[in-house]
């Protein structure tokens, strides 16, 4: 695909989204940009959810991880299940109850201001390198498929990259999310289809026999039962539940799309087809990975040394068309954007609620900060997107959940703590627990791998939040100080 013509399908492709842009912020205020004025249908919030939940990482790693760890991901996948219910059973029906806008304001009512000002900061810091991580991965693909050949810089890329989320975003907010989100779920899916299409043709398999060829073939084994393996099913299964509970019920960017349905009814509804489609998206996922990994072995394509190049090396090397390589760029310009520009979003809410006091402020001096916050957090993305292409030597998709297992793991804790505990805990010390738990995490990680041979992979998030829920509860009392009811789900 040259050049010119991908750079064209991008140029569309924004102009899109800046006009829905434009249709979604007229008469828009804070309140449209944190909440969409909580008018949000939601069969449109679960569509636009795959988009922000699967992003560019999903879209290039799973894919690319199946000739290493087979289908054992949808043991992940699996666990989600369990999380999910945890969601729309406990944490969102609390959320309506106290009517919040940060999820994090929970915190404040049930512990104090340090608690709640250290649960969004480290939502922050979780949020942000690991949607930097998720938006690396699209840069990247627009770099060798646009902007390598016209000699433009890896990090004017970046800078492109992310002007063009804070043109569509910084108006309409949430709102305009809801929207884009759902069009550009759409557009992922049609590329991974149309891409599981190209390539059967290629290997000239009819529907039935690239079903066959994926089920009868090595790559497709799920369950893993070897105890000292990172995947075993107990590990991943539980793992996913947790991720679940964490990086969806416990992260304001998912959240706050799930805040804006009109009712927790439709919320919680809105829940349970997110997970049904998310099941069957993870699934072709994974059923590409087996199709570009028989496709190099007939053809004798050599599988590149990090497997996150595999799927993009054959889209855009021509391997099964023009076509291809256009529905690859849609498809993961629209994974990554519809991730990235929700968290940017979700970034710029929880700074301003949770740490500007937007509640004392006139609607002009929030439209103000929330402008500054937005601006500031775009150029924060870029920095660490760069600092980030410098460091990486590892698959994009464990680094994320890296990052998730150490970042997530305190504000588990916190909220396991807080729901099922109604013991008082000693609210200055509860930032030092936060930032001792993934400290003590890394390191009891190190000692079982070099003394027992056990990883604990995924389910160090797990670990963490444990360790959390430990240290609160040894800096807390059951003496007679009570805990408000109306804060516990």
């Amino acid at each position: 695909m040259s050049s010119t013509l991908a750079l064209t399908i991008l140029v569309i492709y924004f102009l899109v989204l800046i006009a829905i842009s434009i249709y979604t912020a007229k008469g828009a205020d804070t309140n449209t940009f944190f909440t969409a004025n909580r008018q949000s249908p939601w069969y449109l919030v679960a569509f636009g959810m795959i988009g922000t939940s699967i992003s560019g990482v999903t879209f290039v790693s799973v894919p690319g991880a199946v000739g290493k760890i087979q289908f054992s991901y949808f043991q992940v996948v699996l666990g989600y299940a369990v999380g999910y219910w945890v969601i729309a059973t406990i944490l969102m029906p609390m959320y309506y109850k106290l009517n919040l806008i940060s999820i994090y304001g929970y915190l404040e009512k049930r512990f104090g201001f340090w608690s709640y000002k250290t649960g969004s900061a480290f939502f922050l810091l979780s949020r942000t390198v690991g949607s930097a991580v998720r938006m690396y991965v699209a840069v990247q693909v627009l770099q060798l498929a646009i902007f390598e050949d016209l000699g433009v810089p890896f990090e004017l890329t970046v800078l492109i990259a992310m002007a063009l989320i804070f043109v569509y975003t910084f108006k309409g907010g949430v709102k305009t999310i809801i929207i884009t989100d759902t069009l550009q779920t759409f557009f992922l899916l049609t590329a991974l289809v149309m891409t599981i299409y190209l390539i059967g043709k290629q290997l000239n398999l009819s529907a039935g026999e690239v079903l066959t060829t994926v089920t009868e073939s090595p790559y497709s084994k799920i369950f893993v039962w070897d105890w000292a393996n990172k995947h075993h099913f107990l590990k991943d299964f539980l793992s996913g539940a947790f991720i679940a509970m964490t990086m969806t019920g416990l992260d304001q960017d998912l959240m706050q799309k799930n805040l804006t349905c009109k009712s927790i009814g439709e919320a919680q509804k809105n829940m349970f087809w997110f997970y049904v489609v998310l099941v069957f998206v993870n699934l072709l996922f994974l059923s590409l990975g087996v199709l570009l990994y028989v496709y190099s072995e007939q053809m004798g394509f050599p599988i590149p040394a990090k497997t996150d190049d595999l799927y993009p090396a054959l889209a855009l090397g021509n391997h099964f068309g023009t076509l291809a390589a256009v529905t690859f760029l849609l498809g993961i310009t629209a994974a990554t954007y519809a991730s990235s520009d929700s968290a940017l979003t979700a970034l710029t809410t929880s700074f301003c609620v949770d740490f500007l006091q937007f509640e004392n402020r006139s609607e002009k001096e929030r439209q103000k900060l929330k402008h500054w916050t937005h601006i500031g957090f775009t150029g924060v993305f870029i920095l660490v997107i760069i600092i980030f292409r410098a460091l990486n030597n590892q698959e994009v998709i464990s680094a994320v959940f890296n990052i998730a297992g150490y970042t997530y793991g305190p504000l588990l804790g916190l909220f396991a703590f807080g729901l099922y505990l109604k013991r008082p805990v000693v609210d200055k010390y509860v930032p030092f627990i936060c930032i001792a738990s993934p400290i003590l995490t890394y390191y009891i990680e190190k000692i079982s791998l070099s003394y027992f041979s056990f990883e604990f992979g995924f389910s160090k998030l797990m670990l963490n939040g444990f360790i959390t829920f430990v240290g609160l509860w040894i800096f807390s009392s059951n003496k007679s100080q009570k805990v408000k009811e109306k804060v516990l789900a």
